[in-house]
């Protein structure tokens, strides 16, 4: 952290720098699937792979931010990295780069394309940071596929302020000849998006045009150009995690993979935090009664996204345990929650300088229609809504920073 006093610094010439000292790993990666987009990159991404491994290949995975330890970001040929592999990776980055500049996702990208360079697979799935364009993963001049899942408003002070601009970053992935497969888009967004594929000759497969997903009868059907698919509904839940699918099933089919590999990708995927039920740990065992579910979506979209789930998931009584960070629309986060949750308990996020403190989300929530109180801890405010209501379902919610203190403090 020492190396650059900046958490976001968006420019690649740090990066090329350290690769080509690094004598380019980026250019020795097995084939590359690429993912942008504001929301559903993780869950997108784990569909793929539980596709591309259920079709019997090999894959490695960059992810980010990680939950509960940094080694989530970086899966080797399936596996997450071990402590010896990735100190040594990150021993001849530091090496490489000398004492010059470098933020901390830059470096320890470079460590994961090091790693991926070294080991044998079928197929990397790299997932963008931020943005796109000047994120630290556009590095690989003719990626396989690239991916951009539905774009929204978020980190507006690093991308623009308007839905164009943040879909151009999000575009800035695209490649010359590469297909593109492309989620569900407000059309101002789409027509950047199809304007960039357009001057670089990539042909490009979106939703609503090239292919089609829905569910029908407690399934899921995919249509494309090539016909129709009759499947399970994804493992992850939510009426929002039937588009990512859609999103992956699209990849499979331009990449060539049947139907074993389409079914695996809703059968198999895990992404935890994403709408994850807990059903162990002390956090669940001083509420036996109660559900309590995590999930770490923190803009606006992702709220409409949990809201509609909420809704549909009975009449149980809801109330949320919320923390957000300070960079956040947590106005917009609250709105779509309002309709759906009884009560909302706010808090610190332990460890995080951004965090939002607990009385300005509750205020925020107030703002929104929530009936608010504040909370010391996530055990705290879990012990005094179940004092109250016993049976409630909980979701934790609000950053995928607060979910990582969850995972970790149970268990």
């Amino acid at each position: 952290m020492s190396f650059h006093p900046k958490i976001m610094d968006l420019t690649l010439e740090r990066m090329w720098r350290i690769l080509a000292a690094l004598d380019h790993p980026e250019r020795r990666l097995p084939p590359v699937i690429h993912i942008a987009g504001t929301n559903g990159k993780g869950s997108t991404l784990a569909m793929i792979r539980a596709g591309l491994e259920g079709a019997g290949h090999v894959t490695h995975a960059y992810t980010s931010p990680h939950l509960a330890r940094f080694h989530e970001r970086i899966r080797l040929a399936g596996d997450l990295i071990d402590e010896d592999l990735l100190s040594d990776m990150l021993d001849r980055c530091l090496v490489a780069n000398g004492t010059d500049a470098i933020t901390y996702f830059e470096i320890t990208t470079a460590a994961a394309l090091l790693a991926f360079a070294e080991t044998p697979a079928d197929y990397t799935l790299l997932e963008v940071g931020l943005g796109g364009r000047l994120d630290a993963t556009n590095v690989v001049d003719t990626p396989a596929l690239c991916v951009i899942t539905p774009v929204d408003m978020d980190h507006q002070q690093y991308l623009g302020d308007t839905l164009g601009r943040i879909a151009g970053e999000k575009a800035g992935i695209i490649k010359r000849g590469v297909p593109v497969i492309v989620g569900r888009q407000h059309d101002d967004g789409l027509a950047v998006i199809e304007a960039q594929a357009a001057r670089l000759s990539a042909p490009l497969y979106a939703y609503g045009q090239h292919w089609h997903v829905w569910e029908e009868a407690g399934r899921l059907v995919f249509q494309d150009e090539t016909g129709l698919l009759d499947l399970p509904k994804p493992t992850l839940l939510g009426a929002h995690q039937i588009e990512n699918a859609g999103i992956a099933l699209a990849a499979l089919r331009v990449m060539g993979k049947g139907e074993a590999a389409c079914e695996a990708a809703m059968t198999r995927a895990v992404w935890p935090a994403r709408m994850q039920r807990l059903r162990h740990g002390p956090l669940v065992d001083s509420a036996p009664r109660a559900e309590v579910w995590l999930d770490g979506g923190h803009n606006p979209h992702a709220a409409r996204a949990i809201a509609a789930l909420l809704a549909g998931m009975g009449a149980r009584p809801t109330h949320l345990i919320c923390g957000m960070l300070n960079t956040k629309d947590v106005t917009g986060f609250m709105a779509p929650l309002a309709a759906v949750a009884q009560s909302l308990h706010a808090v610190s996020i332990p460890g995080q300088s951004a965090t939002l403190t607990a009385s300005d989300t509750a205020t925020a929530a107030r703002a929104a229609g929530l009936p608010a109180h504040e909370a010391d801890s996530v055990a705290a405010a879990l012990a005094t809504i179940t004092t109250q209501d016993p049976e409630a379902r909980i979701l934790i919610c609000g950053s995928l920073y607060l979910a990582g203190e969850i995972l970790k403090t149970n268990g």
